[in-house]
């Protein structure tokens, strides 16, 4: 007897039991997997699964997101595999659909993310875990909506990447959790995450520049050559993670936000 499931690209899989063997191809999905109390599940994982900290060195790494190792994806006979449509490439998920089922997630919103996790919850067989997680989640977004209200807005850059500059425009999950906080994205005209050219046109009325740890790891140094281009706006290096991370990350995420307003703008009249 096969049951269907939906994934969040509205694909059917069709499964005759709850997975028992899971290959994760997404750093985030890795870390809300072992939070959902299914590590012990996990035969495979990226060289980005960095969340737990020891995850790489229990279970098998099978390549990155962008490049995957199939056949040793293949030994490890998994009974599905678990990619997202930003992180991995269409390639990649068909050559994994000649392995076993796939499923796919594809999160724009907080309620993107809320869906993925119910969703791993009726096909994982931990409904009730995940609807805890889902909970909290919601508490806390909602603690900090209070938090936000009435903060002041800042004209904002987000940069995820050097030579060249890239920035997170509209049609990401970073671009929601920024208007979330207040964070005017300069850059929302634009899709996904352009190329930009550090110009006078390109920054005017920037207040506030994020330099993201991760995919580019930001330093000190950056931060310095940015204060060259647009000397009249705050710089600041910030964790990736939490900005563009999605399920059990964001409990930390939204604590994680107020404390960057608390400890860095809200001197800035």
């Amino acid at each position: 007897m096969q049951i269907k499931y939906q994934d969040q690209m509205n694909r059917t899989i069709r499964l005759g039991q709850f997975p028992k063997r899971i290959v994760s191809l997404v750093p985030s999905q890795t870390e809300l997997l072992c939070d959902l109390g299914l590590k012990d599940l996990l035969v495979g994982v990226t060289k980005f699964c960095v969340h737990p900290h020891q995850i790489k060195k229990e279970v098998a790494v099978v390549g990155g997101t962008k490049q995957i190792h199939i056949n040793r994806i293949k030994q490890l006979q998994p009974d599905i595999i678990l990619c997202n449509k930003e992180e991995n490439t269409k390639d990649i998920v068909e050559a994994c659909e000649g392995v076993c089922p796939v499923h796919v997630s594809d999160i724009y919103t907080l309620d993107d993310s809320l869906q993925l996790i119910e969703q791993y919850g009726k096909l994982f067989n931990c409904e009730k875990r995940a609807q805890e997680l889902v909970e909290l989640i919601r508490l806390k977004k909602i603690d900090f909506e209070a938090y936000i209200k009435g903060k002041r807005y800042f004209k904002t850059a987000y940069f995820i990447w050097k030579s060249p500059w890239m920035v997170a425009a509209n049609n990401t999950f970073i671009n929601y959790l920024m208007a979330l906080q207040g964070f005017e994205n300069q850059f929302r005209h634009l899709k996904r995450y352009p190329d930009i050219e550090l110009s006078e046109e390109n920054l005017s009325g920037v207040e506030l520049v994020l330099l993201s740890s991760e995919p580019y790891p930001f330093k000190e140094e950056h931060k310095d050559y940015l204060k060259t281009v647009i000397p009249n706006a705050k710089i600041l290096l910030v964790d990736g993670e939490m900005f563009s991370w999605y399920g059990s990350r964001l409990i930390k995420a939204f604590d994680y936000f107020k404390n960057l307003r608390q400890q860095h703008l809200n001197v800035i009249p």
